[in-house]
């Protein structure tokens, strides 16, 4: 070879070798926006006139509006411990009540795979779970905002966002000062980067920013039709149990119901402008147009449906939640579609991998949903399983969801009540109004939703972790075990 040739070739493999990650690859930008607490009565883009959210509607017109997205378990810590990992709850092993995550399920979280891939990772709000040796892992993060427990709104109390205080007092807009500082440092080192800011509203207590309080002041709102206890007497005796009926009075739903809806609808409307702040510094940057924002939430919030509050249970309002995808590179960038496949939090580390052009890990139960955002109406599931193992025993259930129906099965009796079942055709009947369980005209699909709950529970079986009180459940939930010989094994 030539002397210039060969001078030529290791001053070229000298510059590969020095070239940034993120200038030697198309790799996408990735910000993951969830919100605690949000249901989809709160966007206006998912049909709620009466709201304001204008930033997250225009994120909605941009890209794809999710509307069969749910939550695969309705509680803080097990559903982030799902989003993480693209895990069910009893793979993952964590939730309130149970214990702490593995440090072998962190491993294969998506911040830890995308980081040890080259991308910048920083993560703010509420982490939501504890690591067994590592506690909130902020030394897995090259840019740390987070905080443990549930974090507060007032900015000052969170101290690795305490720098923000002065100029935001109030944590929600304290996330966009934050999440704008992670896109300049990413920037700055030229890297790609993966955003991921967990926010506190609209959890309670209830305080949202003053700045807003004149966006719902004297404001009254439209209850949804199957708003009041009359509208959840056909609900199984077991789902009352819980604190979520008597928070439909605590709570004042059902005495001052727009003032309640009014704060909450506000902590949403301050979520929104932070969205605002993001992505306008996206656009400072120029890198809008490789950067894919998904928004969404932990899970939804009943709100006096069927005369319930709070979340946990299986009803759509608590498991159902917006999802909105925006990769400004999708055919359908633009053109404002939404799709009605069934989606799930188990399907955000599988999608983030994807981006980033990695493997998805075996264990992971999610599916990526890239290809949702070429084509939307095509299915990636056929099924979704949702579980509640948090709270009073009888409250606990495992429930089966296709694309237009949903089974639960109660398995917990006592002298009281007896397991029951509950059938909903929600292509039909999305407001959970009619229980056809006993309906003889639906004695087919009754029996259809059965083999596909009875196929989640032989998944649990098999796959549970052997830890954190996780393998029981797969037996409990067994409808075809009668209720007499689980009772001794129950708290």
């Amino acid at each position: 070879m030539p002397i210039r040739l060969c001078v030529l070739v290791v001053l070229l493999a000298s510059l590969l070798c020095a070239t940034p990650l993120g200038a030697q690859t198309t790799r996408p930008n990735i910000i993951f926006l969830f919100a605690d607490d949000q249901n989809t009565a709160s966007v206006g883009c998912y049909g709620n006139p009466e709201v304001q959210t204008p930033q997250t509607d225009r994120l909605g017109a941009d890209g794809v509006i999710f509307d069969r997205h749910y939550n695969t378990t309705a509680i803080c810590m097990a559903s982030r411990a799902n989003v993480l990992t693209g895990m069910y709850e009893y793979k993952t092993g964590t939730n309130f009540e149970h214990g702490d995550m593995k440090p072998q399920v962190w491993a294969k979280s998506y911040p830890v795979l995308l980081r040890d891939s080259g991308y910048f990772t920083a993560f703010a709000g509420k982490f939501g779970l504890v690591v067994e040796g590592k506690g909130l892992c902020e030394d897995d993060f090259d840019m740390w905002g987070g905080g443990p427990g549930q974090t507060h709104y007032e900015t000052k109390k969170n101290p690795s966002m305490a720098e923000y205080a002065q100029a935001y007092p109030h944590s929600t807009l304290s996330y966009g000062a934050f999440g704008r500082e992670a896109i300049r440092k990413a920037v700055a080192q030229d890297k790609p980067f993966c955003l991921s800011i967990s926010y506190k509203a609209p959890h309670r207590p209830v305080r949202p920013d003053p700045t807003f309080d004149h966006v719902y002041a004297d404001q009254t709102f439209t209850k949804p039709a199957n708003y009041g206890r009359q509208a959840g007497a056909h609900m199984s005796p077991q789902s009352r149990q819980g604190r979520q009926y008597e928070r439909f009075t605590a709570w004042k739903y059902d005495t001052d119901y727009d003032r309640v809806m009014a704060k909450y609808f506000q902590l949403v409307y301050a979520i929104d402008v932070s969205i605002g702040m993001i992505r306008d510094e996206l656009d400072a940057q120029g890198i809008a147009d490789n950067t894919v924002i998904v928004y969404t939430s932990d899970n939804g919030f009943i709100c006096g449906a069927h005369g319930y509050g709070s979340k946990v249970l299986p009803m759509e309002e608590s498991s159902r939640v917006p999802l909105i995808i925006y990769d400004p590179r999708a055919s359908t960038s633009g053109k404002g579609h939404r799709s009605a496949q069934l989606t799930g939090n188990i399907d955000f580390a599988p999608t983030f991998l994807k981006l980033a052009g990695l493997p998805v890990p075996k264990n992971m139960d999610g599916v990526s949903l890239l290809p949702l955002l070429d084509k939307p109406q095509e299915p990636v599931r056929d099924q979704l399983a949702f579980m509640n193992v948090y709270g009073p025993t009888p409250t606990h259930s495992l429930t089966a969801i296709t694309q237009d129906w949903k089974y639960t099965y109660w398995w917990y009796g006592d002298a009281t009540m007896k397991p029951t079942e509950e059938l909903y055709h929600l292509a039909q009947d999305p407001l959970e109004m009619v229980n056809l369980a006993h309906d003889t005209a639906s004695s087919a699909q009754l029996q259809a939703m059965r083999k596909t709950y009875d196929t989640q529970v032989t998944h649990w079986a098999e796959h549970a972790v052997p830890y954190n009180n996780y393998q029981p459940y797969a037996r409990w939930f067994d409808r075809n075990i009668p209720w007499q010989q689980k009772k001794p094994a129950t708290r």
